[in-house]
């Protein structure tokens, strides 16, 4: 089920995103060749608590029987590891390295989540146009997460710009919604069919024909 938020839920999720931005700054300085994930991690955690957030992702419960909660603050994946990679102590990066951080920090009951990707030391051609193009696809995205398009308008675009530029997405994962949970409706793919999906609405026209008036 899709919530919808206030606009105090929305400031507060803007509260937790800024220290996600924070801490993506630190760590975009001190990823340098020699350095593990397992540091980056205690740098994120630090980050986050200093500015009055929790690290949501430990902890995590993994709702698999057998497999045990998430245990640290970022999930660190590392050249070919497809997202939830864990920070160790034995991974140091290297020069040419391509990693991906995503983390969570969660402040006055509201989550904030974006995840980053870069270049260790200076990269392949290669690797330098993956993380372009990645980077536009989300912005040929961002083009219809606008009041009239539907959520498959969304992946559309970004499916089809990383085709139509030689790289393929991920099918088995996909975006989120984000709010007290660190996963909410609706769920966004990198992939689909435009006109297809959930309705985007403004949260004004919503409240108003649902519930008479929001605030």
């Amino acid at each position: 089920m899709i919530e919808i938020k206030s606009k105090r839920e929305i400031e507060l999720i803007k509260e937790a995103c800024k220290i996600v931005a924070l801490v993506h700054k630190k760590l975009e300085e001190m990823i340098k060749p020699g350095i593990t994930t397992l540091e980056l991690d205690k740098i994120a955690e630090k980050v986050i608590r200093e500015n009055g957030g929790i690290p949501a992702q430990k902890g995590y419960p993994s709702y698999q029987k057998g497999v045990p909660d998430f245990p640290s603050t970022i999930c660190a994946s590392v050249n070919d590891e497809v997202i939830h990679g864990i920070p160790s102590n034995r991974v140091h990066l290297k020069d040419g390295d391509v990693v991906s951080i995503d983390l969570v920090a969660l402040k006055n009951g509201y989550n904030g989540d974006a995840a980053r990707t870069h270049i260790v030391g200076e990269g392949s051609k290669e690797a330098k146009k993956l993380l372009e193009v990645t980077k536009q696809a989300f912005f040929e995205g961002i083009k219809f997460a606008k009041p009239g398009y539907r959520i498959g308008d969304i992946s559309y675009a970004i499916g089809e710009y990383v085709e139509k530029n030689g790289f393929s997405v991920v099918k088995e994962f996909q975006g989120h919604g984000i709010g007290r949970e660190m996963h909410e409706d609706p769920g966004i793919p990198n992939y689909g069919k435009p006109g297809r999906g959930a309705k985007i609405e403004s949260r004004h026209d919503t409240c108003n024909r649902t519930y008479g008036n929001c605030r």
